[in-house]
């Protein structure tokens, strides 16, 4: 396609295959856009109605570099424990227990108060078969709920595809703080926004973009002119119901980002699960929210890098649910944790830990059924590469999440049947 003038040799094409950009979100986060993965095919296909008819919400939260689990649900009780891990094993003294098993780590005091509440739901042991120790292909495994890597979409990507009117609601499916579309919600059937900028309210890159846009539209008429109008209606309706709701919104949970986290400093969860929260409870429509904490990969000095780690995550999931219960509607919302592996049973030489295998997810809500589910890791019974053994399938977690939470057909997503995992007080 010829390049059209005035546009500093951006192409129509270009400029769609890169994504429709702006900034829209919420308070301390920095810049970001709304992505149209597929405006053509989205266009022509007719608008369908919702096929599921709940106001159920979830919140995916990844951990993202592979969050060590039994740092986070530590086997108090398990003498092997301190055998592989002579400087890690610390933790245990100062756990909160659960059982004379296994305790939270000290720092999610606030998960555990929700736990003891009947709040929180873990599920011990959760990985797949063959498991992959890189971050890019274990990620992808989990994003598209695929240990055989043959599919691209992700299974909430799919899942909002097949069940909401995404085309006509747009804010669906939002991923919170980041400038990229995540694994899980990618599909091209369905219409997503990726928001990580509350202050401009506009395109990014500024006037040039906005002269880009009506450049584009004026010089390619008929059926692409109007398809590229409509992708452009969709954007600016977005923007302005998003201003609505943060006009609307007043937080009512103690959000904060003034963290000194050991690694990575813009790991902004506080803020992009404040966003979440205003999305929700100003009636924007979202069903799938997905947010991302980063530095996880702990190969070295892991002890305190990861308490850091877990008094942020906890701080920003307690502020989260506390908004949510001041509005009503932490009955409604569930959170869940991802993460693309555990690490490695013994420590290294760094007083760290490597890739691993299996390890916990969190649930958390008013409509969890609380308690351990799975089975707590058995540090006698390594499998041939020494890492743990996994006792539950990721895939059975999404089935629950999907059928009982948000009432979908989870074999249409996951392609077949897993044993039930039942940490939902009332199935969908």
């Amino acid at each position: 396609m010829k390049e059209l003038g005035g546009t500093n040799g951006l192409s129509r094409r270009d400029f769609l295959r890169s994504g429709l950009v702006f900034g829209v979100g919420a308070q301390a986060l920095s810049s970001g856009y709304a992505a149209v993965p597929d405006v053509f095919a989205r266009a022509v296909l007719s608008a369908k109605s919702a096929a599921v008819q709940n106001d159920k919400v979830l919140v995916m939260i990844q951990l993202g570099g592979g969050n060590d689990g039994l740092q986070t649900v530590i086997p108090i009780g398990s003498s092997q424990y301190r055998d592989f891990r002579p400087q890690l094993s610390a933790a245990a003294a100062k756990a909160q227990p659960i059982n004379k098993d296994v305790g939270l780590h000290e720092n999610l005091k606030g998960i555990k108060t929700l736990y003891d509440a009947g709040k929180v739901a873990i599920v011990q042991g959760v990985g797949y078969t063959n498991p992959s120790f890189s971050h890019f292909d274990s990620i992808r495994v989990w994003e598209t709920a695929d240990p055989a890597r043959r599919q691209q979409d992700g299974w909430l990507g799919s899942a909002i595809a097949k069940n909401y009117d995404s085309a006509g609601h747009p804010l669906v499916g939002c991923a919170c703080g980041t400038t990229n579309v995540p694994g899980m919600l990618r599909d091209l059937q369905a219409t997503l926004i990726v928001i990580d900028d509350v202050k401009t309210f506009g395109f990014q890159g500024g006037q040039n973009v906005e002269d880009v846009m009506g450049t584009l539209y004026k010089s390619t008429p008929g059926i692409y002119g109007a398809l590229f109008d409509t992708a452009m209606s969709t954007v600016r309706d977005t923007v302005a119901q998003l201003r609505t709701s943060s006009a609307k919104y007043t937080p009512k949970g103690n959000y904060t980002d003034k963290v000194q986290l050991v690694y990575s400093s813009k790991n902004q969860l506080a803020a992009a699960l404040q966003l979440a929260a205003e999305l929700i409870v100003t009636g924007t429509g979202v069903k799938v929210l997905h947010v991302t904490l980063g530095g996880f990969d702990t190969h070295y000095t892991e002890l305190n890098r990861h308490d850091s780690l877990m008094a942020y995550l906890d701080s920003a999931i307690t502020a989260f649910h506390d908004d949510l219960t001041a509005y009503g509607m932490a009955d409604r919302v569930m959170i869940a944790t991802w993460s693309e592996f555990g690490r490695r049973p013994k420590e290294n030489a760094s007083g760290g830990t490597d890739h691993g295998t299996a390890s916990p997810i969190f649930l958390i809500g008013d409509g969890v059924k609380g308690g351990l589910y799975g089975e707590t890791p058995n540090l006698s019974k390594l499998d041939q590469l020494g890492n743990l053994s996994y006792a539950v399938d990721f895939r059975a977690v999404y089935q629950e999440i999907l059928a009982s939470h948000l009432g979908v057909d989870a074999k249409e997503i996951l392609g077949q049947s897993f044993d039930r995992v039942p940490f939902v007080k009332a199935p969908a």
